[in-house]
């Protein structure tokens, strides 16, 4: 590390901008990530963040809430082999509202349940339903406008609702999710068979095994991580962003390979001598090492910062979500493509004969 230390101090400028563009790889790469989380989060944030471990669904539904339709038989085949707390009614419609009077749209996921399903949102502003007119809107509802008690029409049947109150974390194939009651589901829903409407699924917060044991009949069981996958898009999108990080920590350790080994074959010559004077190859090895861990903490604390101030500051409606385990996560992943870039520098030091190199120097 002595020698590590002694050669940052002495070729500031060099280290500076290999630095600087570790910061700017570092703060590329949890940026990205930091938008693969969010919109994972946003397209789903409804069925990942709920207590729900299981659904069952219309057979032949590809795990897609959206293509299963249930009828009351059906889910009181389900629901009755249960306890109350464990499963729930559900109903899922996409839709598009607007304001009585207006013409502005916006698309919602309209989430039907019971007042008292385990599935019910925390409300973190506002109050709960009181009449089948009222209803729960996730918060990102506001950025289109709405506020408490506002006044919203359902552009499909023209019903208006009123928003009592306002939760957080639910949205739905990147939609704000609008929570009713079966009253209001039966006005809405499109394909409504009777006074209470027709089901998409049963939610269950029961064990693998409990779930697995369940009679089924002609439904299917499917795991919330199935339904999740089984959004529109969301496979997809997550695909392309994965694979835009794996490449960008690819990119890193090439381009951290190559400017640490660049500066290897810059001074082969000192470590000729560093060797005729008797510095074994493990005490260079060492330092070089040291070095890429020093450049690539600072870096990745800097980095870290910057991502997390840029966050801080980003408009709400860009989804974005970055916790501190996976930005963790993505700081030790960088650690260990920098020290592997590495190598190819150790592989080098070890190759230098001190004589030769002690020639060239003289």
């Amino acid at each position: 590390m002595f020698l590590a230390l002694r050669e940052l101090k002495h070729a500031k400028l060099r280290y500076f901008l290999i630095g600087l563009i570790m910061v700017l790889i570092a703060w590329l790469v949890l940026f990205v990530t930091g938008l693969a989380s969010g919109l994972a989060n946003d397209n789903g944030a409804a069925i990942s963040s709920s207590p729900a471990t299981y659904f069952v669904l219309q057979k032949d539904s590809d795990n897609r809430l959206t293509r299963s339709n249930l009828t009351a038989s059906e889910t009181q085949e389900i629901t009755k082999q249960l306890r109350k707390k464990e499963s729930g009614n559900l109903g899922v419609q996409m839709g598009t509202i607007t304001p009585p009077k207006k013409d502005k749209k916006t698309d919602i996921t309209y989430f039907g349940m019971d007042k008292d399903s385990f599935m019910k949102p925390t409300i973190t502003e506002g109050t709960a339903p009181k009449t089948k007119n009222e209803v729960i809107a996730d918060i990102s509802l506001k950025e289109s406008g709405y506020t408490l008690n506002s006044n919203l029409k359902d552009s499909a049947t023209g019903q208006q609702f009123r928003i009592t109150g306002f939760t957080k974390n639910n949205t739905f194939s990147h939609a704000p999710v609008i929570f009713v009651g079966w009253d209001a589901w039966s006005l809405i829903h499109q394909t409504n068979q009777s006074a209470q409407g027709e089901y998409t699924a049963v939610a269950l917060d029961v064990s693998e095994s409990k779930a697995e044991s369940l009679t089924l009949g002609k439904l299917e069981l499917a795991s919330s991580k199935e339904v999740l996958q089984g959004i529109p898009g969301y496979s997809e999108e997550q695909g392309s962003l994965l694979m835009m990080i794996a490449f960008l920590f690819v990119i890193a350790a090439f381009v951290l390979a190559a400017f640490f080994y660049v500066i290897t074959i810059q001074k082969i010559n000192q470590f000729g001598v560093l060797k005729a004077v008797g510095a074994g190859t493990a005490y260079l090895g060492r330092s070089i090492i040291s070095q890429v861990l020093f450049l690539s903490v600072i870096s990745l604390a800097i980095g870290n910062g910057l991502t997390f101030g840029l966050a801080a500051i980003l408009p709400a409606s860009m989804p974005f979500t970055l916790d501190p385990v996976l930005a963790v996560g993505c700081s030790v992943l960088f650690l260990i493509v920098a020290v592997a870039g590495s190598m190819l520098s150790l592989y080098r030091v070890v190759k230098v004969d001190a004589l030769e190199a002690i020639g060239r120097a003289i």
